[in-house]
């Protein structure tokens, strides 16, 4: 077992003392980073890009290169199951994913079956060793997949949706059954993530990107709860240490209390929410991450210095925060922005931790 020099993210996810706050940035390794368009350019597509584990290794390296970040995050795509469900996955420009063959019948979503994640999902396993082996203990690696819910959108739709009329559809006229794909696309999510773990991943993320469209009811049937169970199945620690699960829901800031009790170790948070706020209600159960609003990252190095000022001072003193962006980084980011974020948190946070 390679010894981390570096696992301040690990232990402020378990909510122990740190010297100063973790970050990493949501879509860390992407578009707006010269040498990734470079490497994708290489690869030929996105999806090439994702099934070669040299490459998609490198292009996850590359963001710590140039930023002193306290986590690696996998480089590969949330759609990767249902992909190997045999529905299709391909990407057109400016139009984002697309499935061939969305399911929206009984009879395909009852064909659905669970994928092996070292047959049909191999290429990320291999993935996730090839990083663990080059980061050679730099940095912790986070695994990640796309929530059950989420993905029954993509999966239903076909691509991504305004409206999900379809799938809200289904969810009001047929229950039933999209409880029944829900539940084999969490059956999957299980296999995937427990096998990223055994391959390296030392911490684990679930992306609810589309659970925030749901009612507050709907929310806990279709979303909340097939979330707590893959919670409840992960590895409680491997190679000695413990696994940390971040659970976070786009729009779910009104849930945090029912996000907080499936067990998970840390909630993510957008910008919709003060992280004071959050750690009233929350944040002496689990650890919290986010909240910056990405946009922030269009402004001057001074405001970008002052706004992660703001930000440390709402959570306050303490450790069980990891600051990261309340989603993705946005394509036109300017890099140097990025350094300045990272070197921002690092050196305004240590009186946080005195």
């Amino acid at each position: 077992m390679t010894q981390l020099k570096n696992d301040r993210f690990l232990r402020a996810l378990l909510r122990e003392p740190v010297d100063q706050t973790p970050i990493w940035v949501m879509r860390q390794a992407g578009r707006y980073l010269p040498e990734y368009r470079a490497t994708r350019a290489k690869a030929g597509s996105f999806m090439d890009l994702c099934r070669n584990p040299e490459l998609a290794c490198e292009v996850t390296l590359q963001p710590l290169e140039r930023f002193e970040l306290d986590a690696a995050i996998l480089f590969s795509d949330i759609l990767t199951i249902p992909d190997a469900m045999g529905l299709g996955l391909y990407f057109t420009e400016g139009e984002g994913p697309r499935f061939e063959h969305p399911v929206r019948d009984r009879s395909t979503i009852e064909q659905l079956r669970v994928p092996d994640p070292e047959d049909e999902l191999g290429y990320v396993m291999d993935a996730v060793r090839t990083i663990r082996r080059e980061l050679d203990g730099r940095v912790p690696l986070i695994g990640f997949s796309g929530s059950p819910w989420t993905l029954a959108t993509y999966m239903v739709e076909g691509a991504s949706s305004k409206d999900f009329a379809r799938t809200k559809g289904m969810l009001y006229d047929d229950p039933t059954l999209l409880h029944q794909l829900l539940d084999t696309i969490t059956q999957s999510v299980i296999s995937y993530m427990q096998a990223q773990v055994n391959a390296g991943a030392q911490a684990v993320m679930i992306f609810d990107t589309w659970g925030g469209s749901l009612t507050p009811a709907t929310y806990q049937e279709f979303s909340l709860q097939y979330m707590q169970r893959i919670v409840e199945a992960m590895p409680q620690e491997h190679d000695g240490r413990r696994v940390p699960v971040i659970l976070f829901t786009k729009g779910g800031a009104q849930w945090l209390e029912s996000i907080a009790d499936t067990g998970c170790d840390a909630v993510g948070l957008d910008w919709t929410i003060e992280l004071n706020e959050a750690r009233q209600r929350i944040g002496d159960r689990v650890a919290l991450q986010g909240n910056l609003d990405p946009s922030v990252l269009y402004a001057s190095p001074d405001k970008i210095r002052s706004e992660v000022a703001a930000a440390l001072e709402s959570f306050g003193k303490g450790s069980g925060h990891v600051f990261n962006l309340g989603h993705g980084i946005h394509q036109h980011i300017n890099p140097e922005h990025v350094k300045v974020l990272v070197d921002s948190v690092h050196e305004l946070s240590r009186p946080y931790h005195a």
